[in-house]
């Protein structure tokens, strides 16, 4: 028998660790493994945290609370290829979330992720890492990070992968980082062009509609746009437009070929093409809202160059548009009235869409969508504009209530535009007058007190266009329209300011509106633009002028001169000198005040009293008495009933009309006029003599307004000079005749030693303590200096027609400065030499005439 050998067997080393099968059911088991050194543990991990990942944005949130991102950051860039594929392929899902991205930024994954897109790398790598690059892309940091790290360019290259995965993340990260401008400039660069418009005749529709969202955001430049024109994009663009098929594409199609239409060069290629005609009629017969309102955009963008509007005119779109403002979709009509506001700027296409145009927006002012009713009246604002027919042709359509109801609206456009198209519409008499009549004029009160400047700027435009009469301007000022008016006189804005000061001036010239304009304000608004060599303007210096001119009592006191064209009226009165930042009170105001040692308040007012009976039955003395008896009871109850005769205003025209006709005739002609204006004033005055309204008993006087009680002796001393003056036959005897009238009314010539002895000062002291009031009528003053008689002297002459100026001077003088022509010169006839401006001397020799700037001139001025 053979020996039995026995085999025996080898133990494995000690130090080889037998190979373990692990089953968990916990991810922060998973988690843990990926930090292990095998690659067969994190291949396994990686699997296991991609599925648990996948099944929502929980898990997600989870893997972040278990520091997963931290080692799977490392890990792809890990030397093994598969554990890289595997962690990116994770990094791509778990993107998603906003706090992944987050820490990612933090990180600075962005860099390890752009590496994973080398040429070299597994597709499934470019899959998940243009996925996850895609995600960090919706956030401006990482787009900064993915642009400064040179990600574009692997990015463009991918667009020609043979996987339409990649296709699909790359041209979405691109897409949302072409949003920033920097990127948009860095693709042109990169020709990504020729790259997108290939993606244009993918299979997949997810792929085309993001390459023609990233075209349409960058051919917003124009470079961009040459560079497609010159790749043929327009003929893939309008290939996409004639197919059926692709009619979900059609929208951003359209938004690609109107930034295209932007450029002539572009416009006249497809005109020649004859691609603008088959647009024009896709237009037309398309069904779908969004490729309609998109085609009207295409055109509005088209319409802002002026060759592109004549040749856009001369393909009829003016009807295409009008045709869609009938659409049922409130953004197809939006879009459309768009582009008609880019039309009008052509003359041709405005008249074209005034008939029937006019009528369909007039319509929409009455929508309950605001962004249909905004561009609806920015519309008619520019169809309306410099184009009185169409004007006529809103009101035609019954246009003016719903624009005075836009007037309200809650888009500071509408509103804005809304007042321009009133504007519009007012420089046409008949159609301001029935804008008015439909309450337009209360209506711009709540624009004025807007927030915004444009809509400030043009409701200011608006209340300078209508408040051009007295009517306009009386329920401006009950309306309390003028408080916000003077407000916009403090605007930073420009703008704002020129049409306020406009507004202002137009609104100045009556002496009503005048004088509230002033109370609230305007005059010490006004004064401090023109200070301003910034904020001044061409018309806050004319509504200063105007604003004085109407309110002549402040613009005395402050300015200290009156011209020749300032016609004093009743109602004006001198209280001397304003000092800056005195505010100036109204004759009511003051006569209420009690009496003080301050200088008099002197006024004029000759109206006949109501209720005295004719002048010539009642002696001078008793018209003084019953003078200060109707003076003092103004003051206690304030109940004169206003008088019957001319209001300042008619007076105010009346007497510069005179004035003016006087000044123009020669001396021969002179005569026969003032038999006429003699004969005018009688029989004013016999007019006013029989005006005596009955007082009713059931007049309820507290109601009356106030108004400053009359002046009889005034009112003779008018009527005096009338009769005695006028009929002198040049004007040179009338102002030494007035001076010695004036003179002589007031206290007679004084001696220039004995000046000081007449005691002009305690004289009018008597008649304010007689009255109980600083307010004097100046009939009162028998005892007057300088600045009493210049300024009678200036009442007189305004009433009977001769121009003269009243000056205030330093130390109680005032002067009145005439212009007078001499005599032709002995031997010399028919020799009309130019007029020559004199000093009238009121105090010394009274009618002596100073030339002006002569010693004895500056003499009688004190200076």
């Amino acid at each position: 028998m053979g020996k039995k050998v026995k085999k025996e067997v080898e133990s494995p080393p000690k130090d080889v660790f037998d190979p373990l099968l692990i089953e968990s059911k916990t991810a922060a088991t998973a988690v843990l493994m990926l930090s292990s050194p095998e690659e067969e543990v994190l291949i396994k991990a990686c699997e296991a945290i991609y599925k648990f990942a996948s099944k929502g944005d929980e898990n997600k949130v989870t893997l972040l609370g278990l520091g997963a991102v931290e080692p799977l950051y490392k890990l792809i860039s890990h030397e093994d290829p598969t554990v890289r594929r595997n962690a990116v392929t994770v990094f791509g899902i778990m993107a998603s979330n906003p706090d992944v991205r987050k820490l990612l930024r933090e990180l600075d994954a962005t860099n390890s992720l752009i590496s994973r897109l080398a040429p070299e790398e597994d597709v499934v790598v470019h899959e998940f890492a243009t996925l996850c690059l895609a995600h960090m892309a919706s956030e401006y940091t990482s787009k900064i990070q993915i642009f400064e790290q040179g990600g574009l360019e692997p990015l463009i290259r991918l667009l020609g992968s043979p996987d339409p995965d990649v296709k699909k993340n790359s041209v979405e990260c691109i897409y949302l980082l072409v949003q920033d401008f920097q990127s948009r400039a860095a693709v042109r660069e990169l020709n990504v062009i020729p790259a997108l418009l290939e993606l244009l005749k993918s299979e997949y529709p997810v792929i085309q509609l993001l390459a023609l969202k990233t075209l349409e955001v960058i051919s917003n430049d124009r470079e961009t746009r040459i560079i497609l024109t010159e790749h043929q994009g327009l003929d893939y663009l309008l290939k996409i437009l004639e197919t059926k098929e692709f009619s979900d594409l059609h929208v951003e199609a359209l938004a690609v070929v109107g930034n295209c239409l932007e450029d002539v060069d572009t416009m006249q290629l497809i005109q020649r093409s004859g691609g603008l005609k088959k647009l024009l009629s896709f237009i037309e017969v398309s069904t779908i809202p969004e490729v309609q309102k998109n085609a009207a955009r295409a055109i509005a963008k088209a319409a802002y160059d002026s060759e592109n509007r004549k040749i856009l005119s001369e393909h009829e779109v003016e009807m295409c548009l009008i045709n869609l403002l009938g659409n049922d979709n409130d953004g197809v009509k939006a879009a459309a009235s768009q582009a008609i506001s880019a039309m009008c700027e052509n003359l041709a296409s405005k008249r074209a869409f005034g008939p029937q145009g006019i009528p369909q927006l007039v319509q929409l002012l009455s929508s309950d969508n605001e962004e249909v009713k905004e561009s609806a009246v920015v519309a008619l604002a520019n169809l309306t504009a410099a184009s009185p027919g169409n004007a006529s042709a809103v009101a035609e359509a019954e246009g003016i209530e719903p624009l005075i109801n836009t007037l309200s609206a809650q888009r500071d456009g509408a509103v804005a535009n809304a007042a321009a198209v009133l504007t519009n519409m007012a420089m046409q008499e008949p159609l301001r007058l029935s804008a008015a009549s439909q309450g337009a004029r209360r209506a711009l009160v709540g624009p004025l007190r807007s927030t915004n400047s444009h809509v400030q700027s043009t409701a200011a435009f608006a209340v300078a266009a209508f408040a051009c009469d007295a009517d306009a301007r009386t329920e401006l000022r009950n309306a309390n329209g003028l408080g916000p008016l003077i407000e916009l006189l403090r605007s930073r804005n420009e703008e704002v300011r020129r049409n306020a000061c406009w507004a202002v001036m137009v609104c100045a010239s009556d002496e009503p509106t005048a004088i509230e304009l002033c109370r609230l304000g305007a005059l010490e608004n006004l004064e401090e633009i023109n200070l301003s060599t910034g904020h001044k303007n061409n018309f806050s210096k004319g509504a200063l002028e105007k604003l004085l001119d109407n309110n002549l009592s402040q613009k005395y006191g402050q300015m200290g001169y009156l011209s020749s064209n300032n016609i004093i009226t009743d109602g004006f009165y001198d209280c001397g000198q304003i000092q800056p930042g005195v505010k100036f009170l109204s004759l009511e105001e003051l006569s209420k005040k009690e009496l003080t040692d301050r200088r008099a308040i002197i006024f004029i007012n000759a109206k006949p009293q109501n209720t005295v009976p004719a002048a010539e039955e009642k002696p001078q003395d008793a018209s003084n008495e019953q003078a200060n008896l109707a003076y003092s009871s103004s003051r206690r109850s304030s109940r004169e009933k206003p008088s019957l005769t001319a209001s300042p205003v008619e007076e105010k025209q009346e007497l510069a009309g005179r004035r003016s006709s006087l000044n123009k005739s020669s001396s021969r002609e002179k005569g026969s006029r003032k038999g006429k204006v003699k004969k005018e004033e009688e029989k004013v005055k016999e007019e006013d003599v029989q005006i005596t309204p009955e007082v009713q008993d059931e007049v309820n006087l507290e109601n009356v307004p106030w108004s400053p009680p009359p002046d009889a002796i005034l009112l003779e001393y008018i009527n005096d000079a009338s009769k005695t003056i006028l009929p002198l036959t040049t004007t040179w005897k009338q102002v030494v005749a007035l001076a010695q009238f004036v003179a002589d009314k007031m206290g007679g010539p004084i001696e220039r030693d004995r000046l000081h002895d007449f005691s002009w000062e305690l004289h009018i002291s008597e008649i304010e303590f007689e009255l109980k009031c600083n307010v004097v009528p100046i009939g009162k003053v028998k005892k007057g200096t300088f600045y009493h008689r210049a300024l009678l002297f200036k009442v007189i002459a305004d009433r009977i027609g001769i121009g003269c100026s009243l000056v205030r001077g330093e130390y109680n003088r005032a002067w009145n400065e005439v212009k007078l022509v001499d005599d032709s010169p002995q031997g010399i006839t028919g020799l009309l030499l130019p007029p020559q401006e004199y000093i009238v001397d009121l105090m010394f020799e009274p009618g002596n005439l100073m030339k002006q700037g002569s010693a004895e001139a500056d003499r009688y001025k004190c200076i």
